[in-house]
């Protein structure tokens, strides 16, 4: 097929591109920054200049595609009110851009991929793709963002025939992975983590490739109109760490960080935060990970699709081998 692809430079882009060249799609990218893109380059893909910013100019360069991958969003959390416009212009401006376009240049196959955190807090239980989140209160304006975009898909999808399918991957982690959550297990490896942060904090996991995979599989036997969860465990935070412990062969803080302190050091979030090697918005940060859990229940995918991701264990220990941790 020849494919259409936004967010090819990002974590789970980068793994998705190599993927589907290696499977014998041609595959067009749309790129900001060229000298971030030299891998796509040494994949074959084609690279177009642009951003999601305007979509007669999207329309015009996916114009006889076969299938759209709209992978690009900026993934953020505990930001300072600074960064919410540029969240806002990605997430869910640059989403309607894109979608839109794909209905002016009669795309017939779309993929959006959107993420388990628009469920909000699930409060320790499963959900599964047919969840609705009982209100708006939300974790992180990144989780408000995500969930206003969904809906500007599955209106598309429902009122516009966009021929669309929705994936939601959870947590993501591999090799070079530059998130939060990874930040704490490299803090945590280095011997910098003496208190567990938030550890009944809970998340779904899925390690990069198999994510990627899940996304092709969703692209290639998705069915128009649904959404398909990909993930593999959900764990909380002292279960992450005291796994990674288990691989590396280390041994995991027995105390945990006391929520209520970081709490009172919300007003000097961004000193604290610094020192912490944490965001600046604390408050946020909190927020989003004091009690909360984003688990969902992946069967969907694995069932109409195929989708096997490795456990979490496995991914770990291919991470930190990819890494040279092990």
């Amino acid at each position: 097929m020849k494919i259409f692809m936004t967010g090819a430079t990002g974590f789970i882009g980068t793994s998705t591109a190599r993927q589907l060249t290696e499977q014998g799609h041609n595959l067009t990218c749309l790129v900001r920054d060229r000298s971030k893109a030299t891998g796509l380059s040494d994949l074959g893909c084609e690279l177009v200049d642009g951003d999601l910013s305007d979509q007669d100019r999207l329309a015009v360069q996916m114009q006889g595609s076969d299938a759209v991958v709209h992978n690009a969003a900026l993934y953020e959390v505990g930001i300072p009110e600074s960064r919410r416009q540029a969240l806002k212009e990605a997430n869910i401006d640059g989403t309607s851009n894109v979608l839109n376009a794909c209905l002016d240049a009669s795309i017939p196959r779309v993929l959006y991929v959107s993420t388990c955190a628009v469920f909000g807090n699930t409060s320790h239980e499963m959900v599964d793709e047919s969840f609705e989140r009982p209100n708006l209160n939300f974790t992180s304006y990144y989780e408000e963002t995500k969930y206003e975009a969904h809906q500007i898909a599955k209106d598309l999808i429902e009122n516009r025939n966009l021929p669309c399918v929705i994936a939601q991957p959870a947590g993501v982690y591999g090799p070079d992975d530059h998130s939060a959550l990874a930040g704490t297990i490299h803090q945590f490896l280095d011997g910098k983590l003496p208190l567990m942060p938030f550890p009944d904090f809970g998340t779904g996991l899925a390690y990069v490739d198999d994510v990627a995979a899940g996304l092709i599989l969703i692209l290639d036997k998705g069915r128009i109109g649904e959404s398909y969860i990909l993930t593999s465990d959900n764990v909380t935070m002292r279960e992450i760490i005291e796994t990674s412990a288990r691989v590396a062969g280390k041994k995991a803080p027995s105390r945990a960080m006391p929520t209520g302190l970081l709490k009172l050091l919300r007003p000097v979030g961004p000193l604290v935060g610094k020192l912490m090697g944490q965001p600046p918005n604390l408050r946020e940060l909190i927020a989003s990970t004091d009690g909360v859990t984003f688990w969902a229940n992946p069967e969907k995918a694995k069932k109409e699709l195929g989708f096997r991701p490795r456990d979490l264990e496995t991914g770990l220990r291919d991470t930190f081998k990819a890494e040279g941790r092990l």
